[in-house]
């Protein structure tokens, strides 16, 4: 195996699209408090990039019977024969302890325990849960709302403060309808590979308004966010402005057309969430 052929494996085991908004919204929790983006804040969020793509990695490797059920996933590093499952495992440790290490050396130590209980509710509980429940994902959600907490406590914040508590109840409540728009998308591959899914619960019309309901949901928290914690007036007109794009553009597919187009309701919704960590990180910025 060449080198290029080994790194495209490990980028894949560590699901680095998914890892970098992971390490960004960390890095949004730390620049928040501190109204800074030094050294320690970039070292925080490699950190966090580390667990994180040594979260993916085992997620990778407990499902590795499931994904080669799904044409979406029968093509991942292990199923595919490319990595074998104990390498695989192997490339998650390595993963760990690079993250830990840095955590553990430039910040305090709250930022790393947080970042092994993100890991704990993704492979503990999260992942074992999903092939009993449809509802997995709600405890699951916790792996939303804890990166930005793991870098305000790594910057020095209190836990208990309404600042971050409001912004990691934004993200906690967002991975529900980003999770569910998902399952539209691909719940027919979840039935082949034996798990539980929404869609066999409800039908897809009722499946939709329940995501939409989730959506009002993500963008009422979202408002409280844009009204309690963005102190710079420009930043938040025009967070509200998207915010009300989405609300309307959804609600007019959902009530008028009676139609809920999935993959550009994904995209949408993605987008609040990473205008949400840049303009977070922007407002603390100006505001320092």
């Amino acid at each position: 195996m060449d080198l290029k052929s080994f790194l495209k494996i490990i980028y894949e085991l560590g699901k680095v699209r998914i890892s970098l908004p992971i390490a960004l919204s960390a890095l949004t929790g730390y620049v928040m408090f501190t109204g800074e983006l030094d050294s320690q804040g970039w070292l925080l969020a490699l950190g966090v990039f580390f667990i994180s793509c040594s979260s993916s990695a085992i997620n990778h490797w407990q499902e590795r019977d499931i994904d080669a059920k799904m044409p979406r996933t029968k093509n991942r590093p292990i199923p595919s024969g490319k990595i074998s499952a104990n390498g695989a495992f192997l490339v998650a440790v390595g993963f760990a302890i690079t993250g830990s290490i840095l955590l553990f050396l430039t910040n305090p130590i709250m930022a790393l325990i947080l970042s092994w209980l993100t890991l704990f509710f993704y492979n503990v509980v999260y992942t074992p849960l999903k092939k009993i429940s449809a509802f997995a994902v709600i405890p699951g959600s916790m792996v939303g709302a804890l990166p930005p907490m793991i870098g305000w406590a790594g910057a020095g914040g209190s836990l208990s403060s309404e600042v971050i508590l409001l912004v990691a109840g934004f993200f906690f409540i967002g991975q529900i309808p980003h999770f569910w728009l998902l399952l539209m998308m691909f719940g027919d591959q979840y039935k082949l590979a034996g798990l539980p899914s929404l869609n066999q619960i409800f039908n897809e019309s009722q499946l939709k308004r329940i995501t939409f309901t989730w959506v009002l949901t993500t963008v009422a928290s979202a408002l409280l966010v844009i009204f309690f914690v963005f102190t710079n007036k420009l930043l938040m007109f025009a967070l509200l402005f998207y915010t009300f794009y989405l609300l309307s553009s959804l609600t007019m597919a959902v009530v008028v057309q009676k139609e809920l187009k999935v993959r550009p309701a994904f995209l949408k919704l993605n987008l609040l969430y990473l205008f949400m960590m840049f303009f977070l990180i922007a407002d603390a910025l100006f505001r320092a």
